[in-house]
């Protein structure tokens, strides 16, 4: 059960490894794109392609959809970057549900684990394998798989990193379930100071508030890239950005003003020293590096 491209690797381990793979559950179709075209799921697309059945539910409740589920007399169920499912759904199969998360539980649970760890300013993060109970994100854990952020890594390298990681510790998982050996840790066993959540991200979390260190907004930028993307305002335009450089120094000029040689660099004043942005994309423009915009642009 899974959607985005992030699913694809454990959905590819779990075919190579030769598991039956007796179904697909992913979201509908959606239009996208300028034509509005059709466009399937990354994950719809890889199943096809394997010639496994695909599974596409409005509703997760939907009776006829779940006793087509049940049909397929499933063992085990995997869940990688979907939708929260009903008890009725989880509990379907003998040897339970698993999900592929992208934290290391207890913290961050939610929905946007990648981009909250970077915004957060941790140093590591990872994936966790766990048994889907009532509350979300919470059920016991089986394994986990550390990662080490980089200083400049943003929420887009580190999705790539985590889908082959969360990839390696499903192989891991399900076959330690195959052999009935899979240990089940309760997460209130596992001792954390404070717990940290994930929330889904909106556009106001997206909105620089320039009044902040130049270290929190530099991980907000590198925690929203490449989307939803930190932004900000030029001449009352969306100027979104997607990379950037911190500059601590302290300074005398206005807070969330302009500094730019019109040719080289673009500064943003903050409260102790410069965010200089090296990729971003105007309002109605495209993505382009810093010069290039400098040489279209005149304040």
């Amino acid at each position: 059960m899974g959607t985005p491209d992030f699913a694809v690797p454990s959905l590819g381990v779990l075919i190579q490894e030769g598991y039956d793979v007796v179904a697909v559950v992913t979201a509908p179709d959606k239009p996208a794109g300028r034509g509005q075209k059709l466009q399937e799921s990354a994950v719809k697309q890889y199943a096809v392609a394997n010639n496994i059945p695909v599974l596409q539910p409005l509703k997760l409740k939907d009776t006829a959809f779940q006793e087509t589920l049940r049909s397929y007399q499933a063992d085990l169920q995997v869940v990688v970057a979907f939708r929260m499912l009903p008890e009725t759904v989880w509990n379907m199969p003998p040897l339970g549900t698993i999900n592929v998360h992208a934290s290391l539980l207890p913290q961050y649970r939610g929905a946007a684990p990648i981009n909250w760890a970077i915004i957060n300013g941790e140093k590591k993060t990872g994936v966790t394998t766990f048994k889907l109970q009532h509350e979300i994100d919470t059920g016991n854990i089986m394994y986990a798989a550390e990662w080490q952020i980089k200083e400049d890594e943003t929420a887009g390298e580190l999705y790539e990193a985590l889908k082959v990681l969360g990839a390696g510790l499903l192989r891991q998982t399900v076959k330690a379930i195959a052999e009935g050996r899979a240990p089940e840790v309760p997460q209130a066993n596992i001792p954390v100071t404070e717990l940290k959540h994930a929330p889904k991200i909106f556009k106001e979390d997206c909105l620089i508030n320039w009044n902040a260190p130049v270290e929190n907004i530099y991980n907000l930028i590198r925690g929203l890239s490449p989307v939803p993307a930190a932004f900000t305002y030029l001449n009352d335009k969306t100027l979104r950005i997607f990379k950037a450089k911190k500059e601590p120094a302290s300074h005398a000029r206005e807070i969330g003003s302009v500094d730019t040689d019109q040719k080289t660099y673009l500064k943003f004043a903050a409260q102790d020293g410069y965010i200089s942005v090296t990729e971003l994309q105007l309002e109605g423009k495209k993505k382009m590096g810093v010069e290039e915009f400098l040489r279209g642009y005149r304040f």
